[in-house]
């Protein structure tokens, strides 16, 4: 006779009995889905939302995702499968037929016309492919980390508008850790200390980091679990299937001092953080570790429900304990064994950008052992970078394992215009047509949610049968933006296609005026002021945007001084070297000259940014102390949001800057100080007759650095005006003479 485990059948009773209560996509009562697309309406556009009539298309044979659009009478009826595509065909309306954009972020209006265009005849239109999915890891921290239920609320109907099926949902995972490694013999103390700073959990979450910056607050765990179970919640509401954590291996290392013979090794070193900060990895093959997924899904499970996707990547950006293909093999096998003891329907998510960062290691023998010790179709694999380079195609469509073709875009969180959209388009001919069978969806890995959102809409567009050419939708774009057609504003978006988003995203990328000064080059890798265009087109395109004309539309504010910034930023590069000249040539009226210029630069990007909320240093600090419930909590969360995004982690880190932007507060009391004390330090050592000590003032800024990552004192508030005015102004003062 069979013997039954009895932990298994009951952790396997539980996660069925939580995925009944919680009502995931396709379990849903005949009308929760029209209900939950009227709810969707209501808040993205109420005044329309009357007029609109939600209706349930009967099931395609082949379970495709489809809508309809038809005007009767007076009356919008948007027709879909499941809520979902209930969402992508409102979408369409809105985009098509109403011209205006949802944005991702709550504080961006929706503005549509006061009266509800009707659509012409019967519109439809179904999906290509199965499932799309949306976020990455370190959007958790880059972006989202200081979001309220408010925030969440908008970018969940932002996905569900553009048809996301699979969002990953990593939100309140420390407190069902915090439990577990408290049932295995850790102190609440100890539990805590691991854990690193709110905005660090991504790297902690991914084996790169621990105790950085802790111990995390008992509120915090206790406010990510009540935001979690919302987030879900409204996800799966909106037919979509949170991607919950799992375990992979990442333990405390005061594991190992209660449990001694377990199989506890030190993971390489990470970001240039010291050895005290370093994750411990628990093979897989340790009877420890079966016993730790089971808890933890367990636990998860009670607190969450499940959809049954795990989400674990063992080995990002640290090298494993052994690089023989027996071993990754063993490791990838049991890692999905454990789940599947626990959860018997788990289907495994791993992203794939350690195959492309570290192809000299990942070689093709040992990615196939890795994916392939997975039964065929229960592990979901993230091309990551697609946009840079496309693994599919280096490793046989990932030797037949489900995958998604995915557009990154965006590292950091960093504010440059940039994005190769006509190679982006080419790719996605591509792979819809060489794909093979198991494309499963298209997605987006974008580490922070940035200056260019309108490439992410066109990536989930993709993954529809729309007939839309590029012309044609970069017509719609700038109608969309303007509120209405205008011939310019089409030639300024044209224009800004064809010459500006030409390359793709790379780390770090910024305008000089963010990067640690030097005078010549960049002098870490973590920032990239390159660009591929000619800036002078740049401006050409903002004189056009301009000359729109004010539509009252906070979309074409945005991109006014969107655009500008960009425009401006990429002149500090010319001054510096033209500074750098002066310097050699010991020409000091125009050092002086081009310190000044290069100062009063800074504080008209001050300025400029200052004029739209989307471009806020203060909004972020403002954010990170909304969660604490104390002053000194407050004052930590604070510290601990303004590392992230200047010094990244101590003095001198070698991934200072990397989530650099340019924000309003952040240019004025961070970027411009740093290059005054270098500026004033070189004119000061040439008035002196002296050589300058590059080093000396590097030192002295990594100082400066660390006291403003550590301190909470305010920012320079920069006043808003006139925006159309502002810009006009410093467009005139800085066009070229050409």
């Amino acid at each position: 006779m069979q013997q039954i485990n009895p932990m298994k059948s009951f952790f396997a009773t539980l996660a069925l009995l939580a995925a009944v209560v919680s009502l995931p996509a396709g379990c849903s009562r005949p009308d929760a889905d029209v209900a939950a697309a009227q709810g969707l309406a209501g808040r993205i556009v109420p005044g329309y939302a009357s007029k609109i009539r939600f209706e349930k298309l009967a099931p395609a044979a082949d379970s495709t995702d489809r809508f309809e659009l038809e005007t009767v009478g007076r009356k919008l009826v948007v027709r879909g499968n499941n809520a979902n595509s209930m969402a992508v065909g409102l979408n369409h309306f809105l985009k098509y037929y109403a011209r205006t954009s949802v944005s991702w972020f709550a504080d961006q209006p929706v503005e549509v016309p006061a009266e509800m265009p009707a659509v012409a005849g019967k519109v439809a239109h179904s999906a290509l492919l199965d499932d799309r999915f949306f976020l990455n890891y370190c959007t958790f921290g880059y972006t989202m980390v200081w979001w309220q239920w408010r925030d969440w609320e908008r970018l969940i109907d932002w996905m569900a508008l553009n048809g996301v099926t699979l969002p990953l949902a990593i939100t309140g995972q420390e407190a069902v850790w915090a439990r577990v490694w408290q049932r295995l013999g850790l102190t609440d103390e100890q539990v805590r200390s691991y854990f690193t700073g709110p905005a660090h959990l991504p790297w902690h979450r991914m084996s790169n980091l621990d105790y950085w910056q802790s111990p995390l607050p008992q509120s915090w765990l206790d406010a990510q679990v009540e935001l979690q179970q919302r987030i879900v919640a409204r996800e799966r509401e909106l037919n979509m299937k949170p991607v919950l954590p799992a375990f992979a291996g990442h333990v405390p290392a005061e594991l190992g001092e209660i449990y001694p013979e377990a199989k506890i090794s030190r993971m390489s070193k990470w970001g240039g953080f010291e050895d005290r900060y370093r994750s411990h990895f628990l093979d897989p093959l340790d009877p420890l570790f079966a016993r730790i997924q089971r808890e933890f899904l367990a636990e998860q499970t009670a607190l969450f429900g499940t959809d049954h996707i795990y989400g674990a990547d063992p080995f990002n950006e640290v090298d494993p304990p052994s690089w023989e293909p027996e071993f990754l093999a063993r490791v990838s096998r049991t890692i999905y064994d454990t789940m599947t003891e626990a959860d018997p329907e788990a289907e495994w998510l791993q992203m794939t950008w350690l195959f492309y960062l570290d192809r000299d290691k990942w070689h093709d023998d040992r990615i196939e052992a890795f994916v392939t010790a997975v039964p065929q179709d229960r592990m979901l694999l993230l091309d990551y970078y697609c946009e840079n380079t496309e693994v599919w195609r280096q490793t046989r469509s990932y030797h037949g394992q489900p995958y998604f073709w995915c557009y990154l875009g965006n590292f950091g969180g960093n504010t440059m215009l940039v994005g190769n959209f006509d190679e982006v388009s080419k790719r996605l001919d591509g792979v819809l047509a060489e794909g093979g069978k198991n494309l499963r969806g298209l997605g987006s890995t974008l580490e922070g949610l940035d200056s260019n959102p309108f490439m992410y809409d066109y990536v989930f567009e993709r993954a529809w049968d729309f007939p839309v050419d590029d012309d044609r939708w970069f017509d719609a774009l700038a109608d969309r933006y303007l509120g209405y057609e205008d011939t310019g504003y089409r030639r300024a978006w044209d224009a800004l296609r064809k010459n500006v988003y030409i390359t793709s995203s790379k780390y770090g990328h910024c305008p000089l005026l963010n990067a640690r000064p030097t005078l010549e080059g960049i002098l870490t890798g973590t920032t990239d002021a390159e660009i591929k265009y000619d800036n002078d087109g740049l401006f050409d395109v903002w004189a056009k945007m301009i000359d729109a004309g004010d539509s009252g539309r906070d979309t074409y504010r945005y991109w006014l001084v969107n655009v500008g910034r960009q425009a401006l930023g990429n002149l500090f590069l010319p001054l510096r070297d033209g500074f750098t000249a002066a310097y050699r040539a010991k020409d000091l009226a125009r050092m002086k000259e081009l310190r000044s210029e290069m100062l009063e630069l800074a504080a008209d990007l001050e300025t400029l940014t200052a004029q739209h909320g989307a471009f806020s240093m203060q909004k972020w600090i403002d954010d990170s102390r909304s969660f604490g419930t104390t002053p000194e909590e407050r004052d930590y969360y604070e510290v601990n949001g303004r590392t992230l995004l200047t010094t990244w982690g101590d003095r001198a880190q070698s991934i200072n800057d990397y989530a650099n932007r340019t924000w309003s507060g952040l240019v004025a009391d961070y970027y411009a100080v740093r290059w005054r004390m270098f500026l004033d330090a070189a004119v000061g050592a040439v008035e002196a007759g002296r050589k300058f000590d590059e080093e000396a003032i590097f030192n002295a800024m990594a100082d400066f650095e660390k006291e403003f990552a550590d301190s909470t004192k305010p920012l320079t508030q920069t006043p808003a005006g006139d925006v159309c005015e502002i810009v006009r102004e410093l467009y005139l003062k800085y066009k070229p003479e050409s």
